[in-house]
């Protein structure tokens, strides 16, 4: 029992530091919304200056000057420390102005990926300013030990885990007192009331940044004598630190520090038991702490980051639509084999090292670019292909090609695990559980001795086929042009399959669950096996680079595998463009050990700047192109195409010269079968009731209208009849009860609806958006002519801007985009919210007859909306909510002589009036 004590203590000392680093986490995501990756590297940067100062020296970032200033002397303890923490502020002032700031308006993913950049930027701006030969601080807390029984517990990690809670009770009473710490929680509730108040949010972000740096940096200044300097030693530190973060929820500081120092606690504990059971795992139990940690606050408790209140929010960019594939791939294979044929050695081979990361390239654009799922785990991915291949080829001797499609194979089914708690969160979360997911992988299976091959790695035999050699060759032979071919043809496989996947109704779907799941689910797309068959392809893909990678290098270690290089390769993604498979294409002619990377050392000689220019310009294309350099050569080439066209965008909202319609004649007379039965509908948000006890029922044939006084609750009713709001009581489609049924099955039974706040996907044309609600209808009749996009385009009048991004629509357009849609799906009945909001009182009749065309092509509609002359128009039945209970139902008539409707919501101005005799 002692020993367990004593274990449990030592942890304390990393349990710190944890502790810290999540503190400045929560510092930096209440102020500006950021999940701050690069928090580990800035501790890091901190401790190395503070360990120069003691020694006399300052730490010169310059590349090309001196690596650090004499000072003449050497600091003592509090000056060299007071130093430090003042250039954490100034450095965490200068991120947030130069990064941050800037990103302002950007989604929290945006912020994050920038993040990692500052994170790859600092790190390799250490390992290339000061080495990677460890660095040792002298003492800074006590040294002395505590006696308990036998054992002997040092003194310097309570005293650290000591200074550190206190630093969060400090922490949380400024917060919770001080007229800053006020002005942070309000900035954090609603940017826009702060300002309305007088606050600055920026003044506000400044101020934290530098504050929460500090912490960082005083975490890093107290580990430096515990664990040695080294500059990737406190980077992976980021991944604890952000599962204790996560469960104080990034708001709670107390909580946070009470997570970091049981992390560290557990950790050390499970070291321990390493070494004392025999059956227990001897690698990778320690990251599995933090892994644990995150998803049970993730995956059971299902709560996702708390939302900022920004003015603007943006969204990450377009993926385009391949137009045309032949010419361009006949084009880029000419390209390649010219270039194997034509170069020799290390050029061959940085050749060949592109074809490969081209493929794995390609991996992150299908689940990151298409499915819009943050993967960190890619690399780790193409890890397990390469370590299964050595396996299967050298233990059990299964040839070329079955052998690297098994191990791809085996990376699909790792990456379907990666993938499920996607199923239960999405955004930031996921990149977290990815990056906690690859650390463990890489501790428990690329770095234990039993696992890996030992120090030679995993020996991977030769490929062959038919008798020939198709290896990468040694000695003079390498690399040889057959193994690049096999590369080659690999690559090709991939990029068309994944540029088909971008035009497939599977890509349709994926691109709609980045846009908007709410939105996704109601056209019929199950958001679930979406995300899954995401992972699983991309897996499969990033297999296949692995396995090829195995092939090259002949043996699968566990650096060419490692989590930064990971990290890496998503930033060179990025940065090429990582929504399209162009820009996948380009990632591997710019990745580490690619063409471009050897042309940098060898003619420029600025390969030990590689990662520090990675850094660098994924920071840069954050900000300037958020679609990468390959999205933005597109949007050119686009441009120059309309130019030569002469294409000049519409932009009515209806045509000016289209009459406004008289109300066509009847088609079709109501049915008197009941469609849609609502039946003591009640939703409760905690003690708020939204819905109580409403019942109403709308006939095959009609148009219903929901109306109501604002906060009447009739978008919650919508939101429980379509399954987006948890509720009592039944709700039944024709003669099936479908209140237990999730958004994307009432969906595919028949039950279309619109949004309030229209959600359309930015980020996909007009056509693609209506296309995306043809899922419904493909579902629920497999063999059923596909809806014609077109005719509805026609009904609707939005032809003129059917292959123009909504994006580029006004709120007239987005609206009746919105309509066809729902209408895409051929429901049976269509639930609309407001759509009417945006268009005037001409537009709202031009739109009425068009809804009424839509009833009379057989289509059932319940309409919410504010316009009383559209609804008393064209409805046939009227139901008037007010506090969430149903006050009456009737005809327009009947409804505009209630006096409970008169007085509740429609006053006098729609209330008939009498004639005197």
């Amino acid at each position: 029992m002692t020993d367990h004590l004593v274990f449990l203590a030592l942890g304390l000392g990393n349990g710190a530091v944890y502790a810290a680093l999540g503190l400045a986490l929560v510092m930096t995501f209440r102020s500006s919304g950021v999940v701050n990756f690069s928090t580990g590297a800035v501790a890091l940067y901190v401790a190395y200056t503070y360990g120069m100062l003691r020694k006399g020296e300052l730490l010169n970032p310059i590349p090309g000057m001196a690596k650090s200033v004499h000072l003449g002397a050497r600091l003592g303890l509090w000056p060299a420390m007071a130093i430090s923490l003042v250039i954490a502020a100034a450095l965490g002032i200068l991120i947030y102005a130069i990064v941050f700031r800037p990103l302002r308006t950007a989604p929290p993913v945006a912020k994050a990926v920038a993040s990692i950049g500052v994170m790859l930027f600092v790190q390799a701006l250490l390992a290339v300013r000061v080495g990677t030969t460890p660095v040792s601080v002298k003492a800074i807390l006590p040294s002395g030990a505590l006696s308990i029984g036998d054992a002997r517990i040092p003194a310097d990690r309570l005293w650290f885990a000591g200074v550190i809670s206190a630093l969060a009770v400090v922490l949380t009473l400024s917060f919770r007192w001080t007229r800053f710490g006020l002005a942070t929680r309000a900035a954090a509730e609603t940017e826009k009331g702060a300002l309305v108040t007088g606050l600055s949010p920026e003044r506000i972000a400044f101020g934290n940044w530098a504050l929460s740096t500090m912490v960082a940096g005083l975490s890093g200044i107290l580990i430096a004598p515990i664990v040695p300097l080294i500059p990737v030693s406190y980077t992976l530190f980021i991944v604890p630190a952000l599962a204790a973060a996560l469960v104080g929820n990034f708001t709670a500081l107390g909580l946070t520090v009470v997570a970091g120092l049981g992390i560290g606690m557990l950790q050390s504990e499970t070291t321990h038991l390493q070494s004392t059971i025999d059956w227990f795992p001897k690698s990778g139990m320690a990251e599995l702490v933090p892994l644990v940690l995150i998803l049970i606050f993730l995956v059971f408790r299902g709560r996702p980051l708390p939302s900022r209140g920004a003015i603007i929010v943006q969204t990450l960019g377009r993926a385009p639509r391949p137009k045309s594939l032949l010419v361009p791939t006949i084009l880029a294979v000419v390209v390649a084999v010219i270039a194997l044929l034509t170069t020799t050695g290390s050029y061959r081979a940085a050749v060949i090292t592109t074809l490969i990361l081209a493929v794995v390239a390609l991996s992150q654009v299908v689940v990151t670019g298409f499915a819009g799922q943050i993967s960190l785990a890619q690399l780790t991915l193409a890890g397990i292909g390469a370590f299964t291949l050595s396996r299967l080829t050298s233990d059990f001797g299964i040839p070329f090609p079955i052998a690297p499609i098994l191990a791809a194979l085996a990376a699909t089914v790792i990456g379907v695990v990666v993938g499920l708690p996607a199923l239960r969160i999405r955004g930031l979360p996921v990149t977290v559980v990815t990056l906690a997911l690859a650390v463990f992988l890489d501790a428990f299976w690329f770095r234990n001795s039993n696992l890996n091959g030992g120090l030679n790695g995993a020996h991977i035999a030769k490929p062959t086929l038919f008798g020939i050699d198709l290896g990468i060759g040694a000695g003079q032979a390498y690399p040889r042009i057959a193994f690049g071919i096999v590369c080659l043809v690999v690559l090709v496989l991939v990029a068309v399959g994944v540029a088909k996947l971008r035009t497939s109704r599977l890509g349709a779907s994926m691109l709609a669950v980045r846009a908007n799941e709410r939105s996704a689910a109601a056209s019929g797309i199950d958001v679930s096996r979406t995300k899954i068959k995401a992972f699983a392809i991309s897996a499969f893909i990033a297999g296949l680079g692995g396995a090829l990678m195995g092939y090259q290098q002949t043996v699968a270690t566990a650096e060419s595998f490692s989590v930064l290089a990971g990290i890496g390769l998503f930033a060179i993604v990025y940065i090429a463009g990582i929504t399209c498979v162009s820009g996948g294409i380009l990632a591997g002619i710019i990745g580490a050990g690619g063409i471009l990377f050897i042309f940098m050392d060898r003619v420029l000689h600025l390969g030990d700047y590689y990662s520090i220019i990675s850094g660098i310009l994924l920071v840069l294309t954050i900000i300037q192109y958020p679609e990468g350099l390959a999205g933005h050569l597109h949007q050119h080439s686009a441009r120059i195409r309309r130019w030569f066209s002469r294409i000049r965008p519409a932009e009515p909202d209806r045509p000016a010269a289209t009459p406004v319609p008289e109300a066509p004649p009847r088609l079709r007379e109501v049915s008197d079968e009941i469609l849609l039965s609502a039946a003591g509908i009640g939703v409760r948000y905690g003690g708020v009731v939204a819905l109580d006890d409403v019942s109403f029922e709308v006939r095959a044939g009609e148009i219903v209208g929901l109306i109501g006084p604002n906060g009447a609750g009739k978008t919650t009713c919508i939101d429980a009849l379509s399954g987006f709001a948890t509720s009592s009581g039944t709700v039944t489609l024709g003669d099936r009860r479908i209140d237990g049924l999730d958004p994307h099955k009432r969906s595919r039974l028949g039950l279309g609806r619109t949004f309030q706040g229209i959600e359309l996907y930015d980020d996909l044309t007009v056509r693609e958006n209506v296309a995306v609600g043809t899922v419904a209808a493909a579902k629920r009749s497999a063999g059923a002519t596909p809806p014609d996009i077109d005719a509805l385009f026609g009904v609707l009048h939005l032809d003129a801007v059917a292959d123009r991004s909504v994006s580029e629509l006004s709120q007239g357009q987005r609206q009746l985009v919105s309509v066809a849609r729902a209408l895409a799906g051929r429901p049976r009945i269509v639930l609309l919210d407001e759509p009417a909001a945006g268009l005037d009182s001409s537009e709202s009749q031009w739109l009425g007859a068009r809804l009424q065309a839509v009833r009379d092509a057989g289509v059932t509609v319940l309409m919410v909306d504010h316009d009383m002359e559209l609804v008393l128009e064209i409805c046939d039945r009227i139901v008037v909510l007010d506090l969430g209970r149903v006050i009456a139902q009737g005809t327009p008539e009947e409804i505009q002589s209630n006096p409970d409707v008169v007085r509740a919501y429609l006053g006098t101005t729609h209330a008939p009036t009498e004639v005197s005799a």
